[in-house]
């Protein structure tokens, strides 16, 4: 379905004014007409053809249609689409153009939706709150926020992951008759497009992993590479959502965590990991500066050290230097043979 968009229709307060002095003319006839039937028959038509304005010259009124920026007006006229109102101002149509929306009652966790305050409805007994639902599409830019999802990565560990969409209406008609309901279409397709993304990353890096579907391992993560992460995501919703006439212009990750049935057993992972990576840096350096100290003892001959006193010594420093404690110093007065 193409869309039209009928740009040629804002002549709505002309319209209307001419409604209203035609309302006057027609109570004036019926006036004067009264006065004049009982005199000859062209009162008894003016009379008429007046009281026939006043009973149906409201139906031209329903014609009338207010377009606030960034707002459009699907209309259809014996169920065959006419064509839309996208421009803001005052238009007059066909009276029996009938707008459709099919979204219009959906409300998902999103911002932009165009709403309409409610109208209180008194009767004699109870106040009752009676919702006017619009018609009008929103095409300003809106905000989707998904529901947290729970998905496996790559590895097979499930996490929880959350986005956010920015997107807009850019073809109403698409959007109102080439899918059943555009707003709810989106958010399977976000879901969808979300698993299938998720599933190729590692929470972590992890090696031996292709991400890029290029036959060769990176270092390609959802921790680390969220932004190409978010971009993939968007690409692959507006390939799906381009049939809806909507643009995806940004995704982002918004949550991310392990499932809570593996973030305690994730988190003794990564600690034991930092643990690991912390003693191999002491070892290193300890190593390093045992080396140093023995170069500077035989260069400045300090000591002569055997190969048995230096294995001693070797065996002390590393103590000391890999220990988690204070050492405590011991003075040897003796020999160690």
């Amino acid at each position: 379905m193409n869309e039209k968009i009928l740009s040629k229709k804002k002549n709505g307060m002309a319209a209307l004014l001419v409604t209203i002095a035609l309302y006057f003319v027609a109570i004036l006839g019926a006036i004067f007409g009264g006065i004049l039937m009982n005199e000859n028959r062209s009162g008894v038509l003016i009379f008429v053809v007046s009281m026939i304005w006043i009973c149906i010259g409201w139906i031209p009124l329903l014609g009338l249609k207010v377009i606030g920026p960034q707002e459009a007006l699907v209309l259809t006229l014996f169920g065959k689409y006419v064509g839309t109102l996208k421009e803001g101002g005052f238009y007059f149509v066909n009276p029996f153009c009938v707008s459709v929306n099919p979204a219009a009652k959906t409300k998902l966790s999103q911002s932009g939706d165009v709403k309409v305050a409610p109208k209180m409805q008194v009767n004699a007994n109870e106040t009752s709150a009676v919702e006017v639902v619009s018609k009008k599409i929103s095409l300003k830019i809106m905000t989707l926020n998904n529901s947290r999802q729970k998905i496996n990565d790559c590895l097979g560990n499930p996490v929880e992951i959350g986005i956010a969409v920015i997107w807009r209406v850019v073809d109403t008609a698409k959007a109102v008759f080439d899918v059943d309901n555009y707003k709810e279409y989106l958010s399977l397709q976000c879901d969808s497009a979300l698993r299938n993304i998720v599933r190729n990353y590692p929470y972590d890096v992890a090696p031996n992993v292709d991400t890029t579907g290029d036959g060769m391992a990176d270092e390609g993560s959802l921790r680390g590479s969220s932004e190409i992460v978010a971009e993939r995501i968007r690409e692959e919703i507006q390939s799906k959502v381009a049939a809806a006439g909507l643009e995806i212009i940004e995704a982002r990750i918004t949550y991310l965590a392990y499932a809570p049935e593996i973030a305690a057993v994730m988190l003794q992972r990564q600690q034991a990991s930092a643990i690991i990576d912390a003693r191999k840096m002491i070892v290193d350096g300890a190593v390093g500066m045992v080396e140093m100290a023995l170069e500077r003892l035989n260069e400045n001959n300090v000591v002569t050290l055997d190969d048995e006193r230096k294995a001693a010594m070797v065996s002390n420093l590393l103590v000391v230097l890999c220990g988690n404690h204070d050492a405590q110093p011991i003075v040897n007065s003796g020999s160690i043979y």
